[in-house]
């Protein structure tokens, strides 16, 4: 079925006694409906074979607006329901969903809503950092909270218990040894067989959410590449396109084509690391080493260029701030042709190792059903057969002017997502030399548009991890009314709790690192 017939079949199979009222977000096709047909609509979803992307909730007067995202075949569908504020409630997709689990709680601990049939309703966002029935995200609710003095521990989350002869309980975190974010991990094993594990996030909830309110674009466009420090580049691009949208802002070619190169520059920094640690963790220090060194000459390239190694602020509203010159051109190509001599040596040398390669088939597998019905993105996605790639499927500038090509593989181990990510940094190497080359001389930033009030925008961008969403809407005087950013390991990290099962204690640490997902993109 092609993407312009699907939408209308689904919309038939609601039945007549299911209103919907049609509209757009920017370019995003907005159903609203009766909070009544919330649960039919997801199951006639899941039917019809939609991803569940993202949900999020506003509250906008007396009532919430309720959001839920999907995509299929590359278009989006944008879903939004209302509640009364004075008795919030209304039926989990969860329940057919398991990729919505997380984020209808992070709406409850956040707004007070409650979703009725979840699946498991325990606190996920809040810990102890508020009172009972004191909900941040309510427009009565002060920016500086109400602080009460010392925080109290949160020790009595009721973790998954385990019994029978021979189980036992390990606790690790949520302080970790090393300079990782905190986050807590709650096995039960047997011996040294995993049994089950549960995750504790949300140790560094920052307030994103909140002090986004009342930004202008541009402090709003800072904020949202410090939601992961990993990942600045793709936060503030979707953050971005979401305002430019709303606002009815074009940006330059030059501009975009900048962009793109600044994003696949993420990219390769990231895998880089990421494949040098996976082998640390498996002892094999040399990949350490040398990825470690490359990443190093990658980054000061970076600040050498754009002023900054991890590539902060470079993006702004309407456009980038840094310009290429020619001499930066010819030092970046060289930077590219000399990693991809220097990638291949080593590669061959890791892909020759027995004792690398018996610690990473097979380990951490993560089958093709469970990493569709938790939607996992980037590389954890495409190491188990999920074929999506936003730059491909859905592409915006400069990758509607190029073929990207997705590297994808359906073994699901630890080893298909280190090949992704190889395979990924190739492609990306090749991507930055393409958009250099169609540099023409331009302005680098367009003029802003101030939004009336009540414009929306959804900013949709591949990251480094995978599908970035960012949802912005604009109140008067080109302020941010409501900003809400959707971090892959969102999607990414409930997987993990699947991917360990069978294996031993010893390989948790790779299994984790060839996940790689980022605490604070999670914990807003």
């Amino acid at each position: 079925m092609s993407s312009s017939n699907w939408t209308a079949d689904f919309l038939s199979q609601l039945g007549r006694d299911t209103p919907v009222a049609e509209s757009t977000v920017a370019a995003t096709r907005l159903w609203q409906i009766d909070s009544q047909a919330w649960q039919q609509l997801a199951e006639l979803a899941v039917v019809h074979k939609l991803r569940w992307v993202a949900g999020w909730a506003e509250h906008v007067d007396k009532q919430f607006l309720i959001n839920s995202c999907f995509e299929k075949q590359g278009e989006y569908l944008l879903l939004r329901t209302t509640v009364d504020v004075v008795s919030p409630e209304l039926p989990s997709q969860a329940t057919v969903y398991p990729a919505a689990n997380r984020s209808e709680r992070h709406s409850q601990d956040m707004f007070g809503i409650k979703f009725t049939s979840h699946p498991d309703n325990r606190r996920w966002t809040r810990h102890q950092a508020w009172i009972e029935n004191s909900y941040p995200l309510r427009k009565d609710f002060p920016v500086q909270g109400s602080p009460v003095g010392v925080t109290p521990p949160d020790m009595h989350y009721p973790f998954i218990k385990g019994h029978g002869a021979g189980v036992y309980e390990i606790p690790v975190g949520p302080v970790h040894a090393g300079i990782i974010e905190p986050g807590h991990f709650r096995f039960q094993a047997v011996g040294e067989l995993i049994l089950n594990l549960e995750e504790r996030l949300g140790y560094v909830h920052k307030g994103i959410e909140k002090i986004a309110e009342g930004r202008t674009p541009e402090s709003l466009g800072r904020l949202a590449g410090r939601v992961s420090g990993d990942t600045t580049v793709g936060h503030c691009w979707a953050a971005c396109r979401a305002m430019e949208l709303a606002a009815g802002v074009e940006i330059p070619p030059r501009a975009a084509l900048i962009r793109g190169i600044l994003a696949e520059r993420e990219r390769v920094a990231n895998h880089l690391g990421d494949i040098g640690a996976i082998c640390n963790d498996v002892a094999f220090v040399f990949a350490q080493m040398q990825m470690t060194r490359l990443r190093e000459l990658w980054l000061r390239t970076n600040a050498t260029v754009f002023g900054h190694r991890l590539l902060m602020d470079a993006i702004v509203p309407g456009g980038v701030v840094c310009d290429l010159s020619d001499v930066a051109c010819s030092l970046i190509k060289k930077d590219i042709a000399e990693l991809r001599t220097e990638l291949t040596e080593i590669i061959t040398a890791l892909d020759l190792n027995t004792s690398l390669e018996d610690r990473l088939y097979t380990a951490g597998f993560l089958s093709e059903d469970i990493a569709k019905a938790f939607g996992t993105l980037g590389y954890v996605g495409r190491a188990s057969g999920q074929d999506f790639d936003v730059r491909r499927d859905t592409p915006y500038p400069p990758y509607d002017q190029v073929k990207v090509k997705v590297a994808l593989e359906n073994q699901g181990d630890i080893a298909s997502r280190f090949w992704i990510r190889y395979k990924e940094i190739r492609t990306a190497l090749a991507l930055i030399e393409k958009f250099i080359a169609q540099l023409v001389a331009g302005d680098i930033c367009s003029d802003w548009k101030i939004p009336p009030s009540g414009s929306e925008g959804l900013g949709i961008v591949e990251g480094w991890r995978g599908e970035i969403v960012s949802y912005i809407r604009f109140a008067a005087d080109n302020k941010v009314a409501r900003f809400y950013p959707r971090d892959p390991s969102q999607l990414n990290w409930p997987a993990l709790e699947k991917l360990v099962l069978n294996n031993i204690v010893p390989d948790f640490p790779v299994c984790n690192k060839s996940l790689n997902g980022s605490y604070s993109g999670n914990d807003l």
